[in-house]
């Protein structure tokens, strides 16, 4: 029988975009007397890294932008945004990077926080590939998703390029949450190579309900020129028609399947006056028969 601590880190690793903090004091309320979550550390950070958590650096600007300034003298970090949190680019003692501002920090994963900036500096024999990376990935994440992060990694020592960026749509008020993850991986030990990943859709919808969408769509394309611009161009081909296969998916199912699951109208082939509701006598008007 799982323990106590498995189950728990179940709940955490399948907590939905945006409602961590609820599945947390869920996992407290059922545990009523025992302070379990120094034991999830563990799963707190599976789920942070496989959902790429952003997180927003300390002395990070309030504004919203990507201007990053980094000095030493003053040791003062100007950054606007937030950084990506995974397995690649991932150092030590719960520490990572980002290569674009030029800094690494330290994540509380339990609370999602940064601290204890510093200034890191990337080495990689494509660090020029990176940069361009960066800054044409990063125009093309800013005009397509709103509340976007991003990241270039060099990984595998530095014989592989990781491109990740995350979206996240929270809107609680309207009962539903959204998030979409991209994950691409490019070998860079060739002049013509091939880009390979997936692209994760999810979202939750709980008012009156509990429906959720998971969806992955593995991603395989062949680049015939290793150049930022070209990398990203077919990047963005590859999520526009993904987008636009699951907005056929869902008018498609909209007319399909959701009408399949409701009767149209009653027995008696007249729509029912909900505001009337009251008036009705259950087995006679609804069914039409008549009264005795």
């Amino acid at each position: 029988m799982a323990s106590t601590v498995e189950l728990a880190s179940s709940f955490i690793e399948g907590a939905p975009p945006g409602e961590l903090a609820d599945v947390v004091a869920d996992v407290q309320a059922l545990t009523e007397g025992e302070d379990i979550i120094p034991s999830l550390l563990p799963a707190f950070k599976r789920y942070n890294e496989a959902q790429l958590a952003a997180v927003k650096l300390p002395g990070s600007s309030q504004e919203v932008g990507f201007a990053r300034e980094w000095s030493m003298s003053a040791v003062k970090l100007t950054f606007a945004g937030k950084v990506i949190v995974s397995g690649f680019n991932e150092l030590e003692d719960n520490r990572y990077f980002d290569p674009e501002s030029q800094i690494s920090f330290e994540v509380d994963h339990t609370t999602q926080t940064a601290s204890a900036a510093q200034s890191y500096a990337l080495e990689s024999d494509h660090a020029d590939l990176i940069k361009s990376l960066l800054k044409s990935f990063g125009v093309h994440a800013r005009e397509h998703y709103p509340n976007c992060s991003y990241g270039v990694y060099p990984i595998e020592n530095d014989t592989v390029i990781a491109i990740v960026l995350v979206a996240n749509r929270y809107s609680p008020n309207n009962f539903w949450n959204g998030r979409f993850r991209a994950i691409y991986q490019l070998p860079v030990s060739s002049s013509s190579s091939t880009l390979t990943g997936n692209i994760h859709v999810d979202v939750h919808y709980y008012e009156d309900g509990n429906v959720a969408l998971n969806t992955t769509k593995p991603v395989n394309i062949s680049i015939a020129s290793v150049s930022a611009e070209s990398i990203v161009s077919r990047i963005a081909a590859a999520e526009r028609d993904y987008q636009e296969a699951l907005n056929r998916a869902f008018v498609q199912t909209s007319e399909g399947v959701f009408k399949g699951l409701r009767r149209q109208l009653p027995i008696t082939r007249q729509k029912v006056e909900w505001e009337k509701v009251g008036g009705y006598r259950l087995g006679q008007d609804i069914s039409g028969g008549k009264g005795r």
